[in-house]
């Protein structure tokens, strides 16, 4: 199954497990967030939304929040000795779909735990060295 979702005026085609970079999307790092802009369910029998779906939402884990990569405005008038340059990093959100739901349930699935980096154990052999 497959939702075509719209969020910060762009539509994405998504399925669970998808990893997708967004516009600034305001939620805690690792906190569960609905979707509820869904145009498209698909499937089997797929459901055109008259704008939306009705009772369709998509569940997103908040991944991280970030800086996308710097855009340069340059201008310059020849002859005029007349140079402007201006930057810009747009604000991005990286969301993982936990779940595509229907008929307004709730999310069933929480976070995904963090997986911790294992220090290696100095074994005997090294430590008597």
């Amino acid at each position: 199954m497959f939702a075509v979702i719209k969020t910060g005026g762009k539509q994405y085609r998504v399925v669970p497990d998808d990893v997708l970079e967004v516009g600034k999307i305001e939620g805690e790092v690792g906190s569960i967030i609905q979707l509820n802009e869904v145009l498209v369910l698909g499937g089997d029998t797929p459901v055109l939304g008259v704008p939306t779906v009705a009772g369709a939402s998509v569940a997103v884990e908040v991944l991280d929040h970030k800086r996308g990569p710097k855009v340069i405005a340059f201008k310059k008038r020849r002859r005029k000795n007349s140079r402007r340059k201006r930057g810009y990093r747009d604000e991005i959100t990286v969301l993982r779909i936990s779940e595509i739901l229907t008929d307004g349930a709730k999310p069933t699935k929480g976070p995904r735990p963090k997986k911790e980096k294992v220090a290696k154990e100095a074994t005997t052999e090294e430590a008597a060295a």
